[in-house]
């Protein structure tokens, strides 16, 4: 079992990430009011590991605030690799993983290298959507369950 250790989103593109204490996971808005959860596709919420990101910064040697990965969701205790499928139960509700969260040349631009950094073993995170509303709070409990 795992937890979340923070959340974020974005209001528009081309802003800064904004840091909640909680936020509501909805279908219309994903996590908070990030305009990407708007978008009612497959890639609606994105989610790290501290673990990994804590990899991909002791790879770098530079100590980089979590959230220039623009990620929604970042959590510990649950390996994300190879977990397309799968479902993630935060609190009372759920995120179905559709995809690998690839990384993109912008992480190139908060960091030399971060891009190539993310890439080894889902280092970059995974997307998903909201399948059931709820609540997220720092130090909730985040489950994987598998595919059937």
């Amino acid at each position: 079992m795992g937890k979340v250790i923070g959340i974020a989103g974005k209001e528009k593109k081309g802003t800064e990430m904004v840091v909640y204490a909680s936020a509501k996971a909805s279908f219309e808005h994903g996590i908070g009011d990030d305009y990407r959860g708007a978008r009612k596709d497959d890639k609606q919420v994105s989610i790290m590991t501290i673990e990994s990101w804590n990899s991909v910064c002791e790879e770098l040697k530079r100590k980089i605030h979590w959230t220039k990965r623009n990620a929604n969701i970042i959590i510990e205790g649950i390996d994300l690799e190879n977990s397309t499928g799968d479902i993630l139960k935060i609190n009372d509700f759920y995120i179905e993983i559709t995809g690998e969260l690839i990384p993109c040349d912008s992480m190139d631009e908060v960091c030399k290298g971060l891009k190539q950094a993310l890439t080894l073993n889902w280092r970059g995170g995974v997307f998903g959507k909201v399948i059931s509303e709820g609540l997220i709070h720092e130090g909730d409990k985040v489950t994987l369950m598998e595919r059937a």
